[in-house]
C-alpha cells in the first residue's frame, strides 16, 4: 500500500507516494544525497540558477546510473563464462 510522504530538496517540500517502506527509505536518502549535491553546486557555482543545478545533478546521476548498468552488464557476461566453465569442467569428470 502506497505511503504519501513529503521530503525537501533544496528547501523546497516535495508530496511523493512510496509503494513500501523500503522505497520510502531510499526515497529519502535520494532527496538527501540530491540536497547534498545542491550544496556542493552552490559553493562550486554560485551564479548559476537552480535549474542549472538540478540538471548539473541530474546528469551526476545518470552517469552514474550508466555506469553501474554497464558495471551489472560485465559481471553478469562474466558469471555466465563462470557457469559455462564450471558446466565444461563437471563434463570433464563425468567422462
Amino acid at each position: 500500500m502506497a505511503q504519501d510522504i513529503t521530503l525537501n530538496v533544496a528547501g523546497k517540500p516535495f508530496r511523493l507516494s512510496a509503494a513500501s517502506p523500503e522505497m520510502e527509505q531510499l526515497m529519502r536518502l535520494a532527496a538527501q544525497d540530491v540536497s547534498a549535491m545542491l550544496t556542493k553546486f552552490d559553493s562550486r557555482f554560485p551564479e548559476s540558477s537552480a535549474e542549472d543545478k538540478l540538471v548539473f545533478v541530474a546528469i551526476q546521476e545518470a552517469a552514474g546510473k550508466l555506469s553501474a548498468q554497464k558495471k551489472m552488464s560485465r559481471l553478469a557476461e562474466e558469471v555466465e563464462s563462470l557457469g559455462t566453465d564450471v558446466a565444461a569442467y563437471l563434463e570433464g569428470l563425468k567422462k
